[in-house]
């Protein structure tokens, strides 16, 4: 079947797709040729947004083509959207060809980026990406052709680049997918084996204590002498109110409009030391 066919019949199946409950699906328009034709002299915005809904369905289509791949399908038709949306600023419709056998390469092809884009567990250069899918394809190719592995300067040879740049390439595809935390390391016969949870370092509590002292030391130099001393006594040396207004000769009523002030200094005065 030709391109041509296949992006029409998609967009046959996508118009009679059944619409998801409590939604309608957008009827297509008998003028949708008009239609562009009419955006193209104006760029109006009411008539992008119309030509957007009359042609979601075949967005929809098209995600579900790449449902079950780790990523939600929501996510996959809002950057099916973004295809759809680029299509329809670029299309000419004098060129006597239907839309949807324009759009179907762009919407696939925007959606296929984003699984290339974000599908890597760690972030790996555009061009790195693609030599590594590249050499994937060659390996593929090779092992079919030859009845074997390939070595790596047959895949070299093949791809046309050096085997250093082969071997970063099949380094990198092991970074597409992270392993889980709960893999177990060692072989079956290891009763001492373990998960690799067991070796990654957490946080250190104590860093974290040592970290918040700090901050409150630094905060507490900002507070006047006499509140500073207060929230000493009372958090510090554990006093109640009654005996801290006894041993500094003060009301326990004063004492206790000075400690919320002195509080409130201390939370404003690290609330701007996270800030910085």
């Amino acid at each position: 079947m030709k391109p041509r066919d296949t992006a029409e019949k998609l967009d046959a199946q996508a118009e009679g797709q059944a619409a998801e409950p409590k939604e309608k699906a957008p009827r297509r328009d008998a003028a949708t040729p008009e239609l562009f034709e009419e955006y193209g002299r104006t760029r109006d915005a009411a008539l992008r947004e119309k030509l957007i809904l009359l042609h979601s369905n075949l967005v929809r289509y098209l995600a579900r083509k790449f449902a079950n791949r780790g990523e939600p399908l929501e996510d996959l038709t809002q950057v099916g959207m973004i295809g759809l949306m680029n299509a329809i600023d670029r299309f000419d419709p004098s060129r006597g060809i239907r839309f949807a056998t324009y759009a179907t390469p762009t919407i696939l092809g925007e959606i296929r980026r984003h699984f290339r884009d974000r599908g890597w567990a760690v972030k790996v250069p555009r061009r790195l990406q693609e030599l590594s899918l590249a050499a994937n394809k060659a390996v593929d190719s090779l092992t079919q052709g030859l009845a074997r592995a390939p070595t790596v300067a047959e895949i070299a040879k093949r791809m046309e680049v050096s085997e250093q740049e082969v071997l970063e390439a099949m380094e990198l595809g092991e970074m597409y997918e992270l392993p889980s935390l709960d893999s177990e390391l060692g072989d079956g016969s290891d009763d001492s084996r373990g998960v690799l949870a067991d070796y990654v370092g957490g946080m250190d509590q104590e860093m974290e204590r040592f970290e918040k002292r700090a901050r409150l030391s630094q905060a507490l130099k900002v507070l006047p002498a006499r509140e500073r001393h207060i929230i000493e006594l009372r958090f510090l040396r554990g006093m109640s109110q009654t005996d801290v207004a006894r041993e500094m000769g003060i009301s326990q009523m004063h004492v206790s409009r000075l400690q919320q002030r002195a509080l409130a200094r201390l939370r404003d005065t690290v609330r701007e030391q996270d800030a910085a």
